[in-house]
């Protein structure tokens, strides 16, 4: 199944990102209980407050709605989401797809 590179970019919020932090990790975390999260996790510092998601999915299209009910995006604190296919071709996520 192909791969997306899904990536966050967080409004200007600290505090409701703060306080939704806990549902939305719980969200993530069923996808990643169910084969559809490979891995995700935020920007580092110095970098525009965001996130990248792995997710495996048909198209770009259901990476994305797989992403809707994250508490991030259906609360509005997602200024900016985008899907792109991705192929690895080596390493462990390589490995894991041939």
């Amino acid at each position: 199944m192909p791969l997306f590179a899904v990536t966050y970019a967080y409004v200007d919020d600290a505090a409701a990102l703060d306080r939704l932090r806990p549902t939305h990790r719980a969200y993530l975390r069923g996808l990643v209980e169910s084969g559809v999260n490979v891995s995700s996790g935020p920007f580092g510092p110095g970098e525009r407050p965001g996130a990248l998601l792995l997710i495996r999915a048909e198209s770009k299209e259901a990476a994305l709605a797989a992403t809707e009910a994250d508490p991030f995006r259906a609360e509005g604190l997602v200024a900016e989401v985008t899907a792109t296919e991705w192929r690895p071709v080596m390493g462990q996520l390589a490995d894991d797809a041939s």
